[in-house]
């Protein structure tokens, strides 16, 4: 990668699927460990106390850090956190991010192979629709996307839309109830996360091309951003596993903060020059049809389904 100081580009743009091997292999095992530390941070997360409210709180967290299980995922996470990075250091947002959505067959799986439970047609349909929309998206993106100066206003513009955007799902967790606030709490983390991928692309680019330094002011306040973002979503994507099943979690995540990351990309990184109205018109059905895929794997997952009928009973009860 080579940087032409007079357009503010960065050589060798558009990757290919094939220029683009190594980092989607990359993402793909991340995948495998996101999920893997889903299932295991979920089985912990079970095991201890949460409040009235669904809610995960300082004495349950403390619990946790005492637990293997946890402490394994963390590993897992940790793992895939770093496989994850050097992804995107190899190739654009809209090419890596999307990858992370196979953890959610990866963790259906695991499941299935845990609880000895068929999934039903619903979680089937929502992982469908998951796969191949975020497929689709990146044989579209790997083909569409460049790599362009960072402006230097453009951190500052990601973290405070995304802080924005975390505010909102926070109080939407807090006023409901079930999958709702599940969806809500790890939507929230997963628009943190997002953040985390873009600016770990934009540092990466800022340090490749020589723009800054370890040492300038710049990288070490956008470090500190991304330590900040990822332990914000962490915490609520823990939230998220107090209140609802690990295929959902990992739903949220993968479908959520590709999104996130490949719409700060293309609007505050420059990385969409190269996508045509057609292409972008694609990119939103996949998008959505992933989507829609969350909303199906949250609503008729075997666990949501049980909390359902289990709220009817009680209200029914003399």
């Amino acid at each position: 990668m080579t940087f032409d100081a007079a357009s503010g580009a960065v050589a060798a743009v558009a990757p290919t699927l094939l220029a683009s091997a190594p980092a989607i292999t990359l993402a793909v095992v991340a995948a495998g460990c996101f999920a893997l530390a889903a299932s295991l941070q979920h089985d912990a997360v079970d095991t201890v106390a949460v409040d009235g409210g669904g809610r995960l709180g300082l004495t349950a967290f403390r619990s946790l850090l005492r637990r293997p299980g946890w402490l394994l995922g963390l590993g897992a996470a940790a793992a895939g956190s770093a496989l994850h990075a050097v992804a995107l250091v190899l190739s654009p947002l809209a090419v890596v991010q999307p990858i992370g959505v196979l953890a959610v067959p990866i963790a259906v799986l695991l499941t299935v192979r845990r609880t000895r439970e068929s999934p039903g047609r619903g979680v089937l349909l929502g992982v469908a629709l998951c796969v191949l929309g975020v497929a689709a998206f990146v044989v579209i993106a790997a083909n569409s996307t460049t790599s362009t100066r960072v402006p230097d206003f453009a951190t500052l513009i990601a973290g405070g839309t995304s802080l924005g955007l975390v505010l909102v799902l926070v109080l939407v967790a807090t006023l409901r109830s079930g999958w709702v606030r599940c969806v809500a709490y790890v939507t929230a983390g997963a628009v943190a996360f997002g953040l985390v991928s873009a600016l770990v692309r934009a540092l990466s680019l800022q340090v490749t091309t020589g723009l800054v330094g370890f040492t300038d002011p710049r990288f070490v306040a956008t470090a500190a951003g991304i330590g900040v973002a990822l332990a914000v979503g962490g915490w609520l994507v823990q939230q998220g596993f107090a209140t609802g099943a690990p295929e959902v979690v990992i739903a949220c995540l993968t479908v959520v903060d590709p999104i996130v990351a490949v719409l700060l990309g293309i609007v505050l990184l420059g990385e969409g020059p190269a996508t045509d109205g057609l292409s972008a018109v694609v990119l939103v059905a996949c998008a959505l049809a992933a989507a829609a895929g969350v909303m199906s794997l949250a609503r008729y997952h075997p666990d949501a389904r049980r909390a359902r009928a289990a709220a009817r009973a009680a209200r029914s009860a003399p």
